[in-house]
């Protein structure tokens, strides 16, 4: 049950889909959440505004207020925070999967918690924790390393870094990398890492064609993927 009532404003955090074909993976409670808002504060308000009515087909876009976090951040948190002040019910989404989660929603969710606002999570699709999920790797104890260095090598040196923690402390690494220099990621982690290091790759995630592999860094170097323009996660494990 969606609950929406506090002196400070109620902000949910609300899921979107990581792939549009995704929208099986999206709760049905959502469009509750939904229903309750009357501000959105959005990564990208074209596909916003377009995910939210193939949730909800009788979502009236213009009786909403909308704002892009990305614009003059100062500016937009400040709207943020006044919209808490009038004890507005705000919802946060993100451009694909949970708001705050490798995303810029965090800077608004923060300024949330701290002006007392009840903040509320909602459940959905995670590209980092299905990944996770599917590896087969540490998930007691994993890491988000985020983007590695686009310098080559930078990314080498820390590619090294992330194998050699994770062989240290049995700590599971994740990383992402902009789609159209995944292949190049790929090349390094291949020349860089040892033969028996794991390294799962998690494509295209909740899409039709999505692909989730684990493999020895010595049996990628058999089967090479072609990862050009596709999203995905990596995911390093001990051996």
């Amino acid at each position: 049950m969606i609950i929406s009532s506090t002196s400070n404003g109620t902000v949910y955090l609300i899921p979107s889909v990581i792939d549009e074909q995704g929208l099986a993976a999206i709760p049905a409670y959502i469009v509750d959440a939904v229903k309750h808002c009357s501000v959105f504060f959005v990564e990208n308000e074209r596909t916003a505004r377009r995910y939210l009515k193939s949730i909800w087909k009788e979502m009236v876009i213009d009786d909403y207020e909308w704002h892009t976090i990305h614009k003059a951040e100062v500016t937009v948190r400040a709207v943020f925070i006044a919209a808490l002040k009038h004890n507005k019910t705000v919802g946060i989404i993100s451009e694909a999967g949970c708001p705050g989660i490798a995303d810029p929603g965090q800077i608004l969710v923060e300024a949330a918690q701290a002006a007392g606002a009840w903040v509320k999570p909602l459940v959905g699709p995670s590209s980092i924790i299905l990944a996770l999920m599917a590896c087969g790797m540490n998930g007691q104890h994993f890491r988000f390393v985020g983007y590695l260095p686009i310098d080559n090598a930078a990314r080498a040196k820390a590619v090294k870094a992330i194998e050699n923690e994770a062989v240290s402390k049995h700590c599971t690494q994740i990383f992402i990398e902009t789609p159209y220099r995944n292949n190049l990621l790929l090349d390094t982690l291949l020349k860089t890492c040892s033969p028996l290091t794991r390294l799962c790759i998690a494509v295209s995630l909740t899409a039709p064609e999505e692909y989730i592999k684990t493999r020895t860094i010595a049996g990628w170097k058999k089967d090479k993927p072609d990862l050009h323009k596709k999203p995905a996660i990596f995911i390093l494990g001990e051996n």
